[in-house]
């Protein structure tokens, strides 16, 4: 499905190449005049300079000045790593779309000395190819959501280009970068070093299902189930060999369940993007990467995962159901075409399927390959959080809280305002004021009730809060709570002050009490804006209340053109003293937006 944009201003574009802010001539803003504040000019130019190309690497730690405030003495020692892409124009006139962005690794270090700054590219297989000595760069992959206006695009079959942007994981004294659809990149937790390519999913165990769930799916697959096997078969050499894909395409999003002390990933089959059906492996470790379980479920539906969710006894996905493009499939291999554009969103149906999968015996007789269809059809983003409870008669509810967005808004490569035949972000993709505010990405409850026998009785979806009707994403709750039942979320939101940017960038971070519904916020100054939220516990031995810690976010003021890693007390956002603390990045080691992070306690 083509999606059209309906601009809602005409995106001012300077005859001089650089912003504004940055040309000789003084430019005096005045931050109460909205109507200045919000021209078409400064809207287009905060947001591009959130997007701009950092060429420069700090590999030696540098000590952040705090322009607010102190670390708390509670506050505990460890390290805040952020993935996100890099760089975004190389030197030869092409532009690549912010998910092919190279990955650009930043670490903040808070010991007794403060907070140390570093900031390396992750040294990917297309890196070191694209790259020539410190600063020059040359694009060669085309990526999956890019075409190179400057490069090959007929017969380029450089697709895969695995450059570890989406999500970063600390586990047990082991960093990693991960891409949505490659094997993920170690990392030196230390010297941000990049160690190499690691594969998570060849490893096995005695058996990843038992023999009654496999003599009833071989039973189940009927004609159409052995012509799709027929078909990968045939894909698969093509994939692999032409295109260089890996068998299973590893998901960016890992989850852990700190509960049972164990790592749970999540893989699809590369030749499932292009069949109506998909088989996911999903993965347990231990500590010491030890393979405690791996299970595989094949259902039959055209499905794409970005995120998904677990709880003591399912592992659960949202489907958003997508289609074969065949117009786009032909424009996308002749090169005139992103390769994303093979595929579109498929709305032909109303709801939306939610698979509850066992993730251990299944302990009742429902049938897992029938999804629970969800009376509202939705596309989803992130999770925030999953977890099940038993009423008095046993019957379990399970609840999902989750960022989600319209079938009709979402595009796969229009996504952040893309075009490569421009040099520049369109910011009315995201922020097109003519359409429902519904249809951006906002947060959903979708609760769902199972009978004994796992029937289920009843499925509602309502917004997460009433209180806050705006666009949010970027998720996240304390995760010493992840698959259990959790009281508040923190999310990125956009408080539509900026007439021009209402619904993204986000300017604020939020904080919703899932039981009340009340929502705090704490907001950036205008022309300033955050990306994703991470919640640090004050206590490591998990002791205290849930809200009991800080909130660290990464503040973009790109009229200023520098970056701060603010400080936020979790239980005090929507005060006035909600902000701790504040530190400043050097002007010149200023970074675009990132995507996901992560808190590692130092042991």
């Amino acid at each position: 499905m083509q999606i059209t944009t309906n601009h809602h201003f005409k995106i001012f574009k300077p005859s001089n190449s650089l912003p504004p802010s940055r040309r000789k001539t003084k430019t005096f803003i005045t931050t109460n005049s909205i109507s200045k504040t919000d021209s078409q000019s400064n809207a287009f130019w905060d947001y591009n300079l959130l997007f701009f190309s950092q060429r420069t690497e700090s590999p030696s730690p540098i000590r952040l000045k705090p322009i607010i405030g102190t670390i708390p003495p509670d506050f505990p020692f460890g390290t805040y790593y952020l993935i996100g892409p890099g760089l975004f124009s190389d030197d030869h006139g092409s532009t690549v779309h912010p998910l092919d962005g190279h990955g650009y690794l930043r670490s903040f270090e808070f010991s007794s000395d403060g907070v140390k700054y570093a900031a390396r590219y992750v040294s990917t297989e297309a890196e070191r190819e694209e790259r020539s000595g410190e600063r020059e760069w040359r694009f060669t992959y085309r990526g999956p959501f890019s075409v190179l206006r400057r490069g090959r695009k007929k017969g380029n079959v450089k697709v895969m280009k695995n450059v570890a942007n989406t999500c970063v994981l600390y586990w047990f004294g082991r960093l990693f970068c991960l891409w949505e659809g490659g094997d993920p990149y170690e990392i030196d937790p230390r010297s941000l070093d990049t160690i190499g390519l690691i594969d998570l999913m060849d490893k096995d165990v005695d058996s990843m299902v038992n023999n009654d769930e496999w003599k009833r799916g071989l039973m189940g697959k009927g004609i159409k189930g052995f012509g799709l096997d027929i078909a990968a078969c045939l894909l698969k050499p093509i994939l692999h060999g032409v295109f260089n894909m890996p068998p299973k395409r590893l998901l960016a999003h890992y989850k852990i369940d700190v509960k049972r002390n164990r790592l749970l990933m999540l893989s699809c089959n590369a030749e499932d993007m292009l069949l109506p059906r998909s088989t996911f492996t999903f993965v347990e470790f231990d500590c010491d990467f030890k393979l405690i379980q791996k299970r595989e479920y094949t259902i039959q539906d055209h499905l794409m995962i970005h995120d998904w969710a677990f709880t003591d006894t399912y592992y659960i996905l949202i489907g958003n159901r997508i289609k074969l493009d065949i117009p786009g499939s032909i424009l996308a291999l002749c090169g005139m075409k992103p390769m994303i554009t093979a595929l579109s969103v498929n709305p032909t149906k109303s709801s939306s399927p939610v698979y509850l999968l066992p993730r251990f015996s299944s302990g009742n007789s429902r049938n897992w390959r029938e999804p629970i269809e969800a009376p509202s059809q939705f596309w989803a983003i992130h999770f925030a959080n999953a977890f099940e409870q038993r009423d008095n008669n046993d019957n379990v509810q399970i609840q999902l809280q989750v960022s989600a967005c319209s079938y009709r808004w979402f595009n796969f490569h229009r996504m952040f305002g893309y075009d490569w035949h421009n040099t520049k972000l369109d910011p009315c993709f995201m922020n097109s004021i003519e359409r429902p505010k519904d249809l951006l990405p906002h947060l959903k409850k979708v609760s769902i009730t199972l009978n004994t026998r796992g029937e289920c009785t009843n499925c509602i979806i309502e917004n997460l809060s009433n209180k806050w009707k705006r666009s949010a994403d970027f998720t996240i709750i304390n995760p010493k709570f992840a698959g259990q039942k959790n009281n508040y979320i923190y999310t990125s939101g956009a408080t539509g002050s900026r007439k021009l940017l209402p619904h993204f960038p986000f300017d604020s971070v939020l904080k919703l009490n899932t039981i009340n519904g009340s929502v705090t916020i704490w907001s950036t100054e205008r022309r300033m804006f955050v990306g994703e939220p991470i919640f640090v516990s004050k206590n490591i031995n998990g002791e205290g209340e849930e809200d009991d810690g800080y909130i660290l976010v990464v503040e973009y003021a790109v009229l200023k053109q520098k970056c701060h890693l603010v400080m936020l007390d979790a239980k005090r956002i929507g005060k006035n003293d909600a902000l701790i603390a504040k530190f400043e990045v050097p002007k010149n080691l200023r970074f675009p937006f990132g995507f996901h992070g992560f808190w590692a306690n130092k042991l």
